[in-house]
């Protein structure tokens, strides 16, 4: 995790979210969002490799959550597979981004 110069925090996991990373990944994505409170949270997704349909719904409620917190939470760079199951499970497409880095 790490704070750019304006105030967004980047948010960039590594290899497989699991079944067994479920309440890591929503305590993380929790507190960020209620109490680090930035403008904006990016899950970079870029080193993702898999995600399991647990940690996509948790994903999506974060969604959620930070828009009652006044704070914009995007997905960069999922695979296509990953960004179908975020869409299946509730995440917004404009969520969904591909960065410049990324290609």
């Amino acid at each position: 995790m790490r704070t750019e110069p304006d105030g967004t925090v980047v948010i960039r996991p590594l290899g497989g979210i699991e079944a067994a990373d479920a309440v890591r990944l929503q305590q993380l994505l929790v507190h960020t969002v209620r109490k680090v409170r930035p403008s904006r949270l990016v899950l970079d997704f870029t080193a993702v490799s898999r995600l399991d349909p647990i940690n996509a719904g948790t994903v999506s409620a974060a969604c959620g959550l930070g828009d009652d917190h006044q704070v914009a939470v995007f997905v960069h760079n999922a695979s296509s597979g990953i960004a179908e199951q975020l869409s299946a499970a509730g995440v917004p497409s404009h969520r969904l981004r591909r960065t410049t880095a990324a290609a």
